[in-house]
């Protein structure tokens, strides 16, 4: 190892790993897809079921993550290597993280360039008095002109890169804090301006108060579903992201604490964001369940509504843009991380190789709407984005936490007594031993179940035969992973 990887980055505050580590977490998946899933499913009822999963299913998930970073000093691309017991195949399941952050980068800086652009429109005043129809040729214009949404996402890449690329004390921890707390007072500013606007009280009773009966209409099974997997991927715990900031972190405080905190921001940052969107869109007779199309389609008809819509709709994409790039620059920092162990080089070098790899490799997302917009690989009205989000989202992070989790329990991997201790090591609240048997069986089944369930609801509707197919690649990754996780016996512990 060299004398550069020998002296550890580290955080200068515990605010300032929640914060970054928080950052992380809180994303596009908050303030996007978190309120238009309240508003399918039925508010309040959603939200409980949400607040469940997050307590079993997020954050163990995200305390293995932890407790792998901290113990190893390393990220996703070594910490195998670190903990596994030798001549194990451990190792080769460092891959899954790698690929999934990497490849995460390569969409989300795209849509982070939406954000941006939208920013700027809104900043000039463009949607002010227009009307649905012109809102609605804005969004597709974008995306019709490669070199404009080529710019936007480039910036994304670069705002991320030049913070990466300062270090962790006087870049990520430093930018990040400002950035969360801006974040965290817009987000208060825009939920209070949206309660008090008239007509919300409608909004708010919808959003507040269970509705057990339309659920039974929706059907339990799908709510449920939904809001299982809201919980576990709104942390961003299986690729490696969050590992890389444990490593950075000391042994002060326990892990439980830790990640209930950083849990907790992240919940809150998601509610506030429902109070901004939904009563506003009752106040205005606004459907608040149009799905993925309500941040850049719906919304802005709201705010040309409103009365100084054109500050309320610059504050909120500010908001939004800054939740995104607090993504953005965790994730790359954890690219980088992987590229200095992996090759021994220095965090200046990294930075640069990773900068350019990334910008490059969102070409193909940004072409996938205009110049590429044929190539629809999951059946029609998808496109490159839709394929990089179903590897990612229905593969490598479901996958990266069933790794995560196995490794953290099973005997002949880092072993349940290992990762306990280091969980409880430092002040604060302790994991139960009593969780052993939920760690080693129940969760395991139930990512199992998030992963095969997510093929089935993509697949279903073309067809038997296509189900099966992509049912056999599903089963394919799971045998390598059994595979690997097999490959070795140790003694008991």
């Amino acid at each position: 190892m060299s004398e550069q990887q020998s002296t550890r980055d580290s955080f200068q505050s515990r605010l300032g790993f929640i914060l970054v580590s928080a950052g992380c977490a809180i994303g596009i998946g908050n303030v996007w897809k978190f309120p238009y899933l309240c508003g399918q499913y039925g508010g309040a009822a959603f939200i409980l079921l949400y607040l469940l999963f997050l307590l079993i299913l997020g954050i163990p998930v995200l305390l293995c993550e932890f407790a792998l970073g901290r113990s190893s000093r390393q990220s996703v691309a070594r910490c195998f290597d670190r903990l596994a017991p030798a001549g194990s195949r451990w190792p080769r399941l460092k891959y899954i993280g790698i690929a999934g952050v990497t490849l995460l980068m390569l969409y989300y800086t795209t849509v982070t360039g939406w954000m941006l652009n939208y920013c700027w429109l809104h900043l000039k005043g463009t949607f002010a008095g227009q009307s649905p129809a012109f809102i609605q040729s804005t969004f597709q214009a974008m995306l019709a002109h490669p070199l404009s949404m080529g710019f936007w996402t480039f910036l994304s890449c670069f705002l991320g890169f030049v913070v990466c690329y300062m270090g962790l004390e006087k870049g990520i921890e430093r930018i990040t804090k400002v950035m969360m707390s801006a974040l965290l007072l817009l987000m208060i500013i825009l939920a209070v301006h949206s309660l008090f606007l008239p007509g919300a009280e409608k909004g708010i009773e919808f959003y507040l108060v269970p509705n057990f009966a339309a659920l039974e209409k929706l059907g339990w099974g799908n709510v449920i579903y939904a809001a299982m997997s809201q919980a576990f991927f709104t942390l961003s715990a299986g690729n490696g992201a969050m590992m890389i900031f444990a490593s950075y972190m000391d042994k002060k405080r326990s892990l439980p604490g830790e990640a209930l905190t950083i849990t907790a921001l992240d919940t809150f940052v998601a509610l506030m964001s429902g109070f901004i969107i939904i009563p506003a869109c009752f106040a205005y007779g606004i459907q608040p369940d149009a799905g993925p199309s309500l941040i850049f389609l719906t919304i802005p008809n709201l705010f040309t509504l409103m009365p100084g819509g054109r500050i309320w709709g610059s504050l909120f994409f500010i908001f939004l843009s800054f939740a995104a790039l607090s993504t953005v620059i965790a994730v790359m920092e954890s690219i980088i991380a992987c590229f200095r162990e992996l090759f021994d080089w220095e965090r200046p070098k990294a930075a640069w190789i990773v900068f350019l790899l990334i910008a490059v490799g969102s070409i193909p997302c940004v072409l996938g709407f205009n110049l590429w917009s044929g190539f629809q690989p999951l059946g029609p009205g998808t496109g490159v984005l839709d394929l990089e989000d179903f590897i990612v989202s229905n593969n490598l992070l479901p996958l990266g936490g069933l790794t995560f989790v196995l490794f953290c329990t099973r005997k002949n991997g880092w072993g349940w007594n290992n990762f306990l201790d280091e969980v409880n090591q430092g002040a604060g609240r302790n994991l139960a031993d009593w969780w052993k048997q939920y760690y080693t069986w129940g969760l395991p089944l139930v990512i199992l179940g998030i992963y095969l369930k997510g093929y089935d609801d993509l697949f279903a509707k073309q067809g038997p035969a296509v189900l099966a197919q992509w049912m056999l690649i599903a089963l394919a990754f799971l045998g390598w992973i059994g595979y690997c996780v097999k490959g070795h016996r140790t003694k008991k512990e």
